[in-house]
């Protein structure tokens, strides 16, 4: 059974509905990425940043997976799969994936502004006097601007033990991510799916110019050739 690890960004779900950092029309757009995506600007404005992730929370229940996040379920039946995503929807685990590493945290969840690992689930709005069993205001789980992304180790580490690595949707600009790559192991076939590639093919990467609901099936092709 092969290990296939994906390392996913916002395109796959682009295809979805979700407006995505980089749109000309994004959600972000009129804010400042301080603003609304920082310590410091939860600190300014609480109100601002917690209006901001609500509207993200009541975008994200209207859309749904699409036959990309349902085609890489899929590889589940056969294969030993991982995925490691920047996108903090929860559009893979509806789709049916089991195994998901959440780099940038979770919308649907939120915890403590003192303690990291007071998370819960959260759905509804976030509002100022929203606070933990112990009496503090709950933040969205959200890597911010500024933060560690305390799963770097444990994404490294599956990527070190990876015989594929399938890369969707994801422009490889963000870091520490886009690094992940640099950690599997020498020799091993990756795909990388993307409209615009930020890499060429050669021996080792195989880059399919497509959005992800054609680009994946087209890999999973190539993956079970050459198995």
């Amino acid at each position: 059974m092969k290990h296939i690890v994906i390392l996913t960004g916002a395109g796959i779900s682009a295809e979805s509905g979700l407006k995505t950092f980089r749109d000309a029309n994004g959600l972000w757009e009129g804010h400042n990425v301080i603003d609304i995506a920082s310590p410091k600007g939860f600190l300014k404005n609480p109100e601002l940043v917690l209006n901001f992730y609500n509207e993200r929370r009541k975008q994200l229940m209207s859309v749904h997976p699409n036959s990309a996040h349902y085609a890489l379920s899929e590889l589940q039946i056969d294969n030993k799969v991982t995925i490691i995503t920047q996108n903090v929807d929860d559009l893979h685990e509806r789709a049916g994936s089991k195994n998901i590493i959440h780099l940038h945290g979770e919308l649907l969840k939120v915890r403590s502004v003192n303690d990291e690992l007071a998370v819960q689930e959260w759905k509804n709005d976030l509002i100022l006097g929203d606070l933990c069993l112990k009496g503090h205001q709950l933040r969205p789980h959200i890597v911010w601007f500024g933060e560690s992304v305390s799963l770097m180790p444990k994404a490294i580490e599956i990527c070190k033990s990876a015989d594929v690595l399938l890369i969707v949707g994801t422009s490889m600009q963000v870091y520490p991510a886009a690094s992940l790559i640099n950690y599997v192991k020498p020799k091993i076939n990756i795909y990388y799916i993307d409209p615009s590639p930020a890499m060429t093919s050669n021996s080792q990467i195989t880059v399919i110019t497509e959005k992800a609901t054609k680009g994946v099936p087209l890999a999973i092709r190539r993956i079970y050739e050459r198995v």
